[in-house]
């Protein structure tokens, strides 16, 4: 079973696909961290985020096991992250190890921005999780402050636009609902409400395929 969840930062997303995956026992991977690990190479080699081709060099010799480096959980990351992912380039670097994780026996659960559209489009179950972008700034304010890290919710808000911008009108595999996934709207709920939620769908579409979990 393949189980896309797609949406914007701050949605809710990550964690809900971390649970996800727990539950049915599967595998997960946020693939918005390959486009962090590229950006941070890139940055320790002195390379310009707005050089595609250097950029896609970096990609292609990226080492997956150092996808657990507490850095690329910064606010920084994810700025330069989407900086990189509008690379076309970079985007087909990453392309072959994202669909070869999803394709292992008994599947995966994978989230990011263009898993339903691009990665995997013949995924088992498609999610796009989504809420306000005032609500997504506010969660991210309360993360980043419950960590020490001094930050205005403005300016949260601020980045969170701005990173909506470039993700959904980049040329290349721009942050759009699949047609045929379902919409899971988390701004009035909380983690647990949207867990059960994901469950609900998630199985639905499993018992329509005669793959009930």
């Amino acid at each position: 079973m393949i189980v896309a969840i797609d949406g914007p930062a701050a949605s809710g997303k990550g964690t809900l696909a971390k649970r996800v995956a727990v539950h049915y026992g599967l595998p997960h991977l946020d693939t918005g961290l390959l486009y962090r690990a590229v950006a941070r190479d890139a940055l320790a080699q002195g390379i310009d985020l707005d050089d595609a081709g250097t950029a896609a060099k970096v990609a292609s010799g990226l080492q997956v096991a150092t996808l657990d480096d507490p850095a690329l959980r910064t606010v920084g990351a994810g700025e330069a992250a989407s900086r990189v992912a509008r690379h076309p380039a970079v985007r087909t670097a990453l392309l072959a190890y994202q669909r070869s994780f999803a394709n292992r026996a008994d599947g995966a659960v994978l989230d990011g921005r263009d898993i339903g559209t691009v990665i995997c489009p013949d995924a088992d179950v498609k999610l796009f999780v989504n809420a306000s972008a005032e609500v997504r700034a506010m969660r991210r304010f309360l993360e980043l402050t419950g960590r020490g890290i001094a930050v205005s919710e403005a300016s949260v808000l601020a980045d969170i636009r701005a990173r909506d911008e470039r993700d959904s009108t980049r040329g290349s595999a721009p942050l759009v609902q699949a047609p045929d996934a379902v919409l899971l709207e988390t701004s009035n709920l909380d983690i647990d409400a949207a867990f059960r939620a994901a469950i609900d769908f998630i199985e639905a579409a499993m018992s329509r395929a005669g793959r009930a979990g």
